[in-house]
């Protein structure tokens, strides 16, 4: 969906012109009008260089002595102060321009996982609410730095396409927080794990809609996100908070179902901590699991 476009004006004056104004209409100077408001003189001549802000309260005592109405005040000074977040937000726009460039965009909105932005500062802010940062080098440090180990242990700085593969995983992750499921049990988990074998022993289509169904049932998320062209990954297994969260992608039949077990077993061997990406190389990549989690799926297909 394309968003509305939205006015926001170039320039917006502190209400402290407002008030200099005002006092020149009245013939009042600074220390007459601090006298009557019974604030300071340094804080009123503050406000009228524009140093300092109207608060709510000082809004209420200039209505007493301008005889103009305290929400008008409140709402200079709002409006002034979303004027400045907003020209600072478009400092760190600019600056993370060249950080949006690296993803697929044209292809995330094809598939359309972002709307369809016309410029690249638009696009960019897509971007960042897509993976729900406020900027980019919060990604940086999310899937780069590791400074949130316990939701992302494993570092992309090494893998082929960081990018691409960061925006698969974000895309997985918005698809799961869209599914409802029970508490996470162990003991239905692999009951759902024996059902999900003879389906796949009997069924030579891949039925995603039926394996995420049984699985929600165990406290399971299971999630199919299309594959983006630059990102060699399978699937990924990952806990989100106390839920075990398996995403996967297109493959033959054979290799899906195996991929799918291997996910499980990661679940049912390794720690709620771990995170685990298939056909990606990656600097934390723990190669006993990964052999772990073979020769559980070979056991179930």
């Amino acid at each position: 969906m394309v968003k509305q476009n939205q006015y926001f004006p170039q320039s917006v004056p502190h209400p402290g012109e407002t008030l200099r104004g005002k006092l020149e209409e009245m013939m009042m100077g600074p220390k007459e009008f601090a006298l009557r408001t019974g604030k300071p003189e340094k804080t009123v001549i503050a406000i009228i260089k524009g140093d300092s802000s109207i608060t709510p309260d000082m809004a209420v005592q200039f209505e007493s002595v301008t005889r103009i109405p305290a929400n008008f005040w409140m709402n200079h000074q709002r409006h002034y102060d979303e004027f400045l977040a907003r020209e600072k937000r478009q400092i760190v726009i600019q600056s993370a321009i060249g950080w949006a460039k690296q993803f697929p965009l044209a292809e995330m909105i094809r598939k359309e996982w972002l709307p369809a932005a016309t410029t690249i500062q638009e696009k960019t802010i897509e971007m960042l609410s897509f993976f729900g940062f406020s900027n980019h080098t919060a990604w940086e440090d999310y899937y780069f730095n590791q400074q949130l180990k316990v939701a992302f242990r494993i570092s992309l700085a090494q893998t082929i396409e960081p990018y691409a593969i960061s925006v698969w995983l974000r895309k997985g992750e918005l698809q799961a927080m869209e599914l409802e499921t029970k508490d996470y049990s162990e003991k239905k988990f692999k009951e759902a794990l024996k059902k999900l074998k003879s389906i796949s022993a009997n069924s030579t289509e891949k039925k995603i809609d039926q394996i995420q169904r049984i699985c929600l049932e165990a406290g399971v998320k299971v999630v199919y996100t299309p594959r983006i062209n630059k990102a060699p990954i399978r699937g990924a297994t990952r806990w989100l908070n106390d839920t075990p969260f398996i995403q996967l992608t297109e493959q033959n039949n054979e290799s899906f179902w195996f991929t799918f077990f291997h996910e499980a077993g990661h679940i049912l061997l390794h720690g709620k901590k771990d995170i685990f990406l298939e056909k990606v190389e990656y600097s934390d990549k723990d190669l006993i699991k990964e052999k772990e989690a073979d020769e559980f799926a070979q056991k179930w297909i």
